[in-house]
């Protein structure tokens, strides 16, 4: 482990007119300070359980009051206030005892969940680990977790080792749940009658229709009957992104069979997609077998080609999968050739259509329908991990960067997902010279926004009706104002990571060397600028007037590149030739570095610079009761 002491130094004393990019970058962490623990307190009780139902039946919604605080830790991370990272992992037990009572979760996980959901509801859990690996029931829970899906677990069978398959869409610490009941859909209803009908013949529904009526008891009853038969079990794309959890588990002890696992299920995936002629199926049967519930077609399926997303929760998943092999294979880029040609073979049947360039969202039985713009965040994600120049001509095919939009409309229905990471790649790439100054005011409105919001009556948690409408799950992600789009961009040099459960593909993260911990340094603001596969281009600016502040630069977020060396404005060269760089910067100082990189060089890793706190040296890696199923 590298420590503090052994870390190359750059001292900085440059002193000039500060940019305006680190006064606003400075005042949204010192916004999103204040404002979400304000926003943690008014929403909580004294015991940090949610002000909230006293019930809450079917098996939807444990992931929604995770998604709203999970951004805490991830801001602690970048460097905002340690309090807030103490308070997520409060609440975080809260809401698991919480919705445990309600009857979703069981022993810490979702009882019966798909994993867009439990992708969502694990993110906030993932960065508990890049704020201190070293916490002993993270650590526990992750393996717990893991064994739900490795088969290490033998009274849950999720996993079916000889197929390589995960058995049912839905799925958790319940196991497989083959047949759905009418309670279990219950909240969801209202919510799903904005979709599509999920299948062509239900009774009387045109299959193209953009509305569904699942108020209706008679057109419910077939819905479930139909989603027994043909959806409830098998295999599913979506489950790829159970390899987020499984990769979280290796990176804390690189037991090899979690990496084993991984590799495995995507290459199972890849099998399946050769198998059908290079199309990825989205329903796989208990037997191995393409479309065996549903007459052998290979669309049709739960989160699948059709309904009720498309293509999104086809590509997500792959994006996931792939970014998690490359991480734990130390950058083997094979591993995204699946993403690469689900998105290949869209792009080729593509069409003009209202002066722009479309592509199939959706296949239906009569073929491929609902054309649409191509959705940039999937293959930008993948050259943001790969750095290869074929993978950002993916991106801009058909797309102009300097005509992105930045605007707050979209943080309005969920302020914690990304929004505008097609502006952040064309910043990266040179076409939006101004995008820093325009997206962190963009994200201080969108925070102002926000308090303004959950400040106001309308929003009062004692007052307000909690079952006005099944929605009302949602209120915490809608009102939270934890925005990191700015900082995630600007300071890690990365996109926000994917929504339902991928892991953070950055650049660089930080340290703070005075106080041991994550994060920049009180003062200090970091804009990356540029991003090749050998250099990182970053510059660190401390905005105190009055105090030195020393920075521990990593390379990646898992410390899985390599910095070669480290040159300055003025050309000075430091060779570095580790995973760390500390850079002291005099009060009003800033630097410009460019780091040379060897990307994927280590084996990735929870650890950053600084050991485990002495108090926690004794703990032992985990704690095991007596095995009750044996009979010795």
């Amino acid at each position: 482990m590298t420590t503090s002491n052994s870390i190359p130094k750059i001292s900085a004393d440059q002193v000039g007119e500060l940019p305006k990019w680190a006064l606003l970058e400075r005042a949204l962490i010192k916004l999103i300070d204040d404002s979400s623990l304000e926003f943690a307190d008014r929403y909580t009780n004294s015991d940090n359980t949610l002000i909230w139902r006293s019930e809450w039946p079917g098996f939807d919604g444990s992931d929604d009051p995770y998604e709203g605080f999970m951004n805490f830790t991830l801001h602690y991370i970048i460097g905002g206030d340690e309090r807030l990272d103490k308070r997520h992992r409060e609440i975080w037990d809260a809401i698991t005892w919480q919705w445990s009572e309600y009857g979703q979760v069981v022993d810490e996980f979702d009882n019966a969940y798909d994993w867009m959901h439990h992708g969502e509801a694990l993110l906030g859990f993932y960065w508990f680990a890049l704020a201190n690996p070293h916490v002993l029931k993270d650590r526990q829970r992750t393996e717990k977790f893991a064994s739900l899906y490795t088969g290490e677990n033998r009274n849950v069978d999720n996993w079916d080792p000889e197929h390589k398959i995960i058995k049912a869409p839905i799925n958790g610490s319940g196991g497989a749940h083959y047949i759905h009941t009418w309670e279990d859909w219950g909240p969801n209803r209202q919510i799903l009658e904005e979709y599509l009908p999920p299948f062509e013949d239900l009774t009387g529904q045109d299959p193209y229709q953009k509305r569904t009526p699942w108020h209706d008891d008679k057109i419910y009853r077939e819905i479930l009957q139909k989603i027994n038969e043909r959806m409830g079990m098998g295999d599913v794309p979506v489950n790829l992104t159970a390899t987020g959890l499984v990769t979280h588990a290796y990176m804390y002890d690189h037991d090899e069979k979690y990496k084993e696992w991984t590799l495995q299920y995507l290459a199972a995936w890849e099998e399946r997609t050769a198998r059908n002629g290079g199309i990825i199926p989205d329903n796989i049967g208990l037997d191995g077998a393409i479309g065996t519930y549903n007459d052998g077609k290979w669309w049709g399926g739960y989160y699948g080609w059709r309904w009720p997303h498309g293509a999104l929760t086809i590509l997500e998943p792959l994006t996931v999968a792939g970014g998690n092999a490359v991480l734990i294979s130390q950058g083997e880029m094979k591993h995204l050739d699946l993403v690469r040609s689900q998105i290949d073979l869209l792009w080729q049947m593509r069409i003009e259509e209202d002066g722009a360039i479309k592509v199939p969202n959706r296949h239906f039985d009569a073929g491929w329908r609902d054309y649409r713009i191509q959705r940039a965040i999937d293959p930008i994600i993948v050259w943001n991990i790969s750095q290869d120049e074929a993978d950002a001509k993916r991106v801009e095919r058909g797309w102009d960067a300097s005509n992105e939009v930045i605007s707050t409309e979209g943080y309005v229905l969920g302020s914690a997902r990304p929004q505008h990471t097609a502006a952040w790649f064309g910043y990266i790439r040179g076409y939006m010279p101004d995008y820093p100054e325009r997206i962190l005011q963009n994200n201080l409105d969108a925070v102002n926004f926000q308090i303004e919001r959950f400040r106001s009556p309308e929003w009062d948690p004692h007052t307000m009706d909690h079952y006005r409408e099944a929605m009302s799950i949602h209120d915490w992600q809608i009102l939270q104002p934890a925005i990191l789009e700015a900082l995630v961009h600007l300071t890690l040099g990365g996109p926000m990571p994917a929504y339902h459960g991928g892991h953070l593909h950055v650049a660089v993260r930080y340290f703070d060397a005075e106080k041991e911990r994550p994060g920049l340094p009180a003062d200090v603001a970091a804009l990356v600028s540029k991003i090749t596969a050998t250099k990182v281009e970053l510059t660190l600016v401390n905005t105190s007037a009055t105090t030195t502040r020393s920075t521990i630069i990593q390379a990646g977020a898992f410390a899985e590149h390599q910095i070669i060396s480290a040159t300055d404005g003025k050309g000075v060269v430091t060779t570095v030739n580790g995973t760390h760089l500390q850079v002291d910067l005099a009060a009003g100082a800033s630097i410009a570095l460019t780091l040379e990189v060897a990307r994927f060089a280590n084996t990735p890793t929870y650890d950053g610079p600084f050991g485990p706190a002495q108090k926690d040296v004794s703990v032992p890696k985990t704690i095991k009761g007596r095995d009750l199923t044996s009979e010795n």
